[in-house]
């Protein structure tokens, strides 16, 4: 049985053309990167984000998340990995077409907020090195559905 909870992710499983955007350390400004991102239930539980970018004449790189819950603490939790090995874990809100996730580490906090539709995810990565008194865009993350 799916766990009620998670199943108001729902909405976000299947194949989506993403794009990476007003990225800082993209050259030159205005550089976009394409990508594809597939999202797929992992059990009744679970929900297994996959995404490559690149290609071209851009690098091409790998990242995935494991989104879930805990019942019993009564929130999302989002876990994420990527190809230069980086792990993370993220506390996760999915509210009325609101997705965030964040994390306050020590290295530095990060955040993702996005507006969730029917077929579109509009977000953005932003990053604090002092610990959320100010953030600076990462960059932008859209996600169209296939």
């Amino acid at each position: 049985m799916r766990n009620t909870e998670m199943a108001k992710l729902g909405g976000l499983v299947g194949e989506w053309a993403t794009r990476m955007s007003d990225a800082f350390f993209l050259e030159p400004p205005g550089t976009e990167v394409p990508g594809t991102t597939t999202i797929e239930w992992l059990g009744e539980s679970l929900l297994v984000a996959r995404s490559e970018f690149g290609g071209g004449r851009q690098p091409r790189s790998e990242m995935g998340l494991v989104l879930g819950r805990s019942d019993a603490n009564d929130r999302f939790v989002a876990l994420y990995q990527d190809d230069r090995g980086v792990c993370r874990e993220f506390a996760m809100t999915f509210d009325d077409g609101h997705w965030t996730m964040t994390r306050e580490d020590p290295d530095f906090h990060q955040r993702f907020v996005a507006d969730v539709e029917k077929d579109r995810i509009l977000g953005r990565w932003e990053a604090s090195e002092d610990a959320g008194k100010s953030w600076r865009k990462d960059f932008d993350l859209t996600f169209e559905r296939a």
